[in-house]
């Protein structure tokens, strides 16, 4: 019996060694002992958490204090008030409001309100409405002020997003669901901020009169936005056209190295830029590249480029504000808006002949790495490219969503009113020879990204 023990010891350590050498001749190690789980990633996974939520408040609702400026400075709620509610003008009307691009966010809506606007019981031609959506918070990028009673609006600030969000128009034009990250390219920015009763800050800055700041601010239209010229001052394009451009989509930035057309900056950089140079809000802002005289005399005068603020209600923020801009997808668009047969011919000709890959390399649709390019190589003056602190580039476009961005034109200046005018430039400017089937695939592929 024990002989038998011995050999079936000996049978089971030479099987044991034989499995073992085998494995190890294969390239295949022993398993590791089974780790104990990593409280660290739990700690990632609630860090992450708390950043998205947190992030999305700051993008939604916070004014980072902007309430000074357009509230006490400007005074622009007084225009929402109009005469009759003590204000100044005819008021603002829902319906003005959502005719100058101003969104409603119909989760925000009590049902009371929904069934008094369905049913005609509550008026959207009185600013008094208008007051009271002021207070159920639903509209979109403002944010209203009011007196201990909550009775008196005293002011208004403004959040991200103002420009970077709209709604699904699933209740009524203007006001739906919101849809973070989509360009608001019916908001019209200057002739809102015109209605102000005082533009002064802006005359001092500027060094002109309330006439021209006036003119500049209606100049701009729709969805368009100049975020420089309270550095450089420069209000037109050398052709004589406004010098504003078309406001830039805040989703599917994840893996993209620079923000804005002309890559003036990382995305956190931009908001930063963001929240304390244009939105007014109380924070540091940091750039010695803008104290610049000759670049941009007017930052250099008001000192834009060594911000300090005290309380800094903007610092702390940005780290929340990037996480979630970066957590935001870029939309897909909406079945049947284009021609899946056309879309997927167009595909080979965009990864092809047109060589549009090489600079908008999927599935970023952007260079990794430095995306910047001369107005030369694109084929394009370099007027906006030369505002920046760099003064040659622009980035490449990442093409994601490109559905959401059709009103207005396309590049950063809307010059080209469709895609189809955008394929015909470059085929022209990079001599592809693009047959007119070609370049139709193309343009069905572009539309559904």
């Amino acid at each position: 019996m024990k002989r038998h023990r011995s050999i079936l010891i000996l049978l089971l350590a030479t099987l044991g060694s034989v499995f073992l050498i085998t494995h190890l001749q294969a390239g295949a190690a022993p398993a590791p002992p089974a780790a104990p789980a990593s409280g660290t990633d739990d700690s990632i996974d609630r860090g992450a958490r708390a950043l998205l939520v947190e992030g999305r408040r700051v993008f939604r609702y916070d004014t980072f204090g902007s309430e000074a400026f357009w509230g006490g400075k400007l005074r622009l709620h007084e225009a929402v008030l109009g005469q009759g509610l003590g204000g100044v003008g005819q008021g603002v009307s829902p319906k003005t409001a959502l005719s100058l691009g101003l969104k409603v966010d119909a989760a925000a809506l009590p049902k009371a309100v929904v069934d008094g606007i369905k049913s005609g019981a509550i008026s959207l031609d009185k600013p008094e409405t208008t007051v009271e959506l002021l207070k159920l918070n639903a509209v979109l990028g403002l944010t209203g002020t009011f007196d201990a009673g909550k009775k008196t609006l005293t002011g208004l600030g403004i959040q991200c997003a103002l420009c970077h969000s709209t709604v699904d128009d699933s209740f009524a034009p203007g006001i739906g669901r919101r849809r973070d990250g989509w360009p608001n390219r019916d908001l019209d920015v200057g002739a809102i901020v015109a209605t102000a009763p005082s533009l002064k800050p802006f005359e001092e800055l500027l060094g002109v009169d309330d006439a021209a700041v006036r003119s500049v601010l209606k100049s701009w239209g729709p969805g368009k936005y100049d975020a420089e010229l309270d550095q450089d001052g420069k209000a037109k394009r050398p052709d004589g056209k406004s010098a504003a451009t078309l406001l830039p989509a805040a989703f599917g930035l994840a893996g993209v190295n620079l923000h804005t057309y002309n890559g003036w900056g990382s995305v956190t950089y931009w908001n930063a830029y963001v929240a304390v140079t244009q939105m007014h809000g109380q924070g540091t802002f940091f750039d010695p590249r803008l104290n610049d005289k000759d670049q941009y005399p007017v930052a250099v005068k008001a000192g834009f480029h060594n911000v300090r603020n005290t309380p800094d209600q903007v610092t702390s923020k940005l780290a929340a504000l990037h996480y979630y801009q970066l957590s935001i997808p870029a939309p897909k668009p909406p079945a049947g808006s284009f021609s899946a047969a056309a879309a997927s011919r167009g595909k080979g000709v965009f990864e092809g002949k047109a060589r549009c890959a090489s600079c908008h390399v999927p599935p970023l649709f952007v260079e990794p790495g430095w995306p910047m390019h001369t107005g030369a190589e694109i084929g394009i003056d370099d007027f906006q490219a030369s505002r920046s602190p760099d003064k040659r580039f622009y980035r490449t476009t990442p093409l994601a969503g490109l559905f959401t961005r059709t009103k207005g034109g396309f590049y950063h200046d809307g010059r080209f009113a469709d895609l189809q005018a955008v394929v015909a430039h470059y085929d022209g400017h990079m001599k592809l020879q693009l047959s007119e089937s070609e370049k139709a695939d193309l343009v069905e592929y572009l539309k559904s990204l």
